[in-house]
């Protein structure tokens, strides 16, 4: 199993002008320690899933990205993920494609519909990033709309197909993308969700990882087990391999409080979801990463890779 980590939290308690230095530092870490992923949320204002404030620092996604590929030299890198009302597909693929031209072939595109609900107005004041930035938001119905268009646009800019995408939502006149990638055929597309009519089929027709969350009894949380078996339908349905599909997790690791008692927990955890098939486990944890956090994980990270996917496979 492959082990990832995310920084969803950067309220470090250095001043901003610092912020850098503690990323470059982490991800430098993280990638000499063998952690074989490292993502950042693609969010403008923090989100509640953390339990923080809207106003606790967030970073914006693809210049710390940037950052992180110049500090790292193997580490795989990605977003959890880019909705796709924020960035025009044209824009995104060309900004993922430069990151995995940069990086020597380590990006991941992660995308999704973004909040799985339609998101009523808060006015002054709003905790919502998109109101509170003047991004348009459409209603979830478009954005699946919107989802399967970016879909189809990053795999024909990743052909070197640039004749005129003409769809609902985009048109592209000429989707040049020039250089194209240095992974092929494509830098590995994650779509992140566990809708099981749209979500899921799009994974099927269009990516090469899911991402489902492990959170029970939470309102984000999926029966991970069952939407591995749709995932597995849709598979079948398109006539695509199930085994060429990544399955990712993200989990998380409680790490604060008795650091050995936490990484004993993780690990049980993380065998149960290679067990029920996943490959790669992408972890976060209450509170930013620190290089005693990291450098308790890489110490399991042997374990962790001798998982093997199990009957869920």
């Amino acid at each position: 199993m492959k082990l990832g980590i995310v920084f969803g939290d950067f309220s470090w308690p250095v001043p901003a002008s610092e912020l850098g230095g503690m990323i470059s530092r982490l991800g430098r870490q993280a990638d000499e320690a063998g952690v074989d992923s490292l993502w950042v949320m693609d969010h403008f204002f923090q989100i509640r899933l953390t339990g923080l404030p809207p106003e606790s620092p967030m970073l914006e996604s693809y210049a710390t990205l940037g950052v992180l590929a110049g500090q790292t030299t193997r580490i795989k890198l990605g977003t959890l993920v880019t909705s796709v009302a924020y960035r025009h597909p044209g824009v995104l693929v060309k900004t993922v494609t430069t990151l995995d031209v940069l990086s020597g072939g380590r990006m991941y595109l992660g995308v999704g519909a973004g909040a799985p609900w339609n998101v009523p107005p808060q006015g002054p004041g709003t905790a919502w990033e998109a109101e509170g930035l003047g991004i348009p938001f459409p209603p979830l119905a478009d954005r699946f709309e919107m989802l399967e268009e970016l879909l189809q646009v990053a795999n024909q800019m990743w052909a070197g197909d640039q004749s005129p995408h003409e769809g609902k939502h985009y048109g592209l006149v000429r989707p040049l993308n020039s250089p194209n990638s240095v992974q092929r055929p494509r830098p590995p597309i994650l779509v992140a969700g566990g809708g099981e009519r749209k979500t899921l089929r799009f994974v099927a027709r269009y990516a090469d990882a899911c991402h489902l969350l492990d959170a029970p009894g939470s309102e984000f949380g999926h029966d991970i087990r069952h939407k591995l078996d749709v995932l597995r339908g849709h598979c079948a349905a398109a006539g695509r391999d199930y085994d060429e599909i990544e399955k990712t997790v993200g989990t998380r690791a409680d790490l604060e409080d008795d650091l050995d008692k936490g990484l004993g927990e993780a690990l049980v955890r993380l065998r149960e979801l290679a067990d029920l098939g996943f490959d790669h486990a992408i972890l976060g944890r209450r509170g930013p990463w620190t290089e005693e956090s990291i450098a308790a994980l890489a110490s399991i990270l042997p374990e962790v890779h001798a998982l093997g996917a199990g009957p869920g496979r």
